[in-house]
């Protein structure tokens, strides 16, 4: 493994008997439709102007009525082995993030399975919201360091458009679909996945949830007809524990790796809201360059945000080998977390 006296590798000190664990390839996809702000003019109450001047979202992709979370991560999960040079019968492991599976229960990982061909994957599904891709790495990558497993796939997925209420402009205009995957591996000549930090404060789970659908609220015809089975958002509140919690999480990666800002290549913050990134990235004192977004063609992606925009900044060469890159994210749940890679 090649050295570099720049950073501090946490979990080499911590892990004597683990291996590094890093990302082989990246891929993504996301729907043909696109929604624009002009398009949402017609559906509720806004205009171009308001959304624009408030969230910096311009359009959103919104899969097919026939084109499910399973399909969309699938796809995103073929990119990803195809950069990595795997083929379905080499993945051991498929965590799948998401908040919006194909249906209850199997899990959308079995799905994907299923799709790729990957019978000799094992398959669970994770939802931490927004903060889902990150949680999927650290959890991923504790199976490749402890030798259990040698090939990880992790993919963010989401169709939110399936639990919007397109009668709500506070949340309609913020949200689309899409899917970013990740194949982990040991790759001797890297660091990999630095460190991670994950945290939670189920005291606010109310502030950005679906209240109707599982155990508390089933179905019924008294739950759909008061819109339960879509989701509410406070966003003041959510906007100010998202600033917080991801400069919070950020300078903790840091701080473990013994570097700052100046260091990292690459910063790619959940892309939910453009004042959520601009103030992180200003508590951060990171430049316009080092910070990566795309939101205004996406949206809020939920699970798939960071999958996406990585993807995006490596096949754009805005990511190159050795680069550090900080990823950092916040969700419902409440949920946040943020990771370090050498890439």
């Amino acid at each position: 493994m090649s050295s570099n006296p720049i950073f501090k590798n946490p979990r080499a000190e911590h892990n004597f008997a683990g291996r590094s664990c890093s990302i082989t390839g990246v891929g993504s996809y996301v729907p043909e439709r696109i929604l624009t702000n002009a398009d949402l003019e017609k559906i509720v109450e806004t205009t171009d102007e308001w959304i624009t001047t408030r969230t910096g979202i311009k359009e959103r992709r919104i899969a097919a009525a026939d084109e499910f979370t399973s399909d969309m991560a699938a796809k995103a999960a073929e990119r990803a082995m195809q950069m990595a040079g795997v083929t379905a019968e080499q993945i051991d492991l498929i965590i799948v993030a998401t908040i919006t599976p194909d249906m209850p229960f199997p899990s959308t990982a079995c799905l994907v399975q299923h799709k790729l061909g990957a019978h000799r994957a094992a398959a669970f599904d994770l939802e931490a919201a927004c903060s889902g891709f990150i949680y999927g790495l650290e959890v991923g990558q504790q199976f490749i360091m402890s030798r259990t497993h040698q090939t990880v796939l992790v993919i963010g997925a989401e169709k939110i458009s399936a639990i919007m209420d397109w009668q709500d402009r506070n949340t309609c205009v913020l949200f689309g679909d899409g899917a970013g995957a990740a194949i982990l591996q040991h790759r001797p000549d890297s660091h990999g996945l630095l460190t991670a930090v994950m945290g939670a404060d189920g005291s606010k789970a109310e502030l950005l949830s679906m209240p109707g659908g599982g155990s508390r609220c089933p179905a019924s015809a008294e739950s759909v007809n008061s819109r339960l089975h879509f989701m509410r958002m406070d966003g003041k509140e959510t906007f100010k524990n998202a600033v917080n919690a991801m400069n919070t999480a950020a300078h903790e990666v840091m701080r473990r790796c013994e570097i700052d800002i100046t260091k990292i290549k690459c910063v790619i913050p959940h892309q939910a809201n453009q004042r959520i990134i601009s103030a992180v990235g200003d508590r951060l004192h990171a430049t316009a360059d080092q910070v990566y977004v795309n939101l205004h063609k996406y949206g809020n992606t939920s699970a798939a945000s960071v999958a996406i925009a990585l993807d995006e900044a490596v096949a754009s060469g805005k990511i190159q080998r050795g680069d550090l890159v900080l990823l950092v994210v916040f969700g419902a749940g409440l949920t946040w977390g943020a990771a370090i890679i050498e890439w």
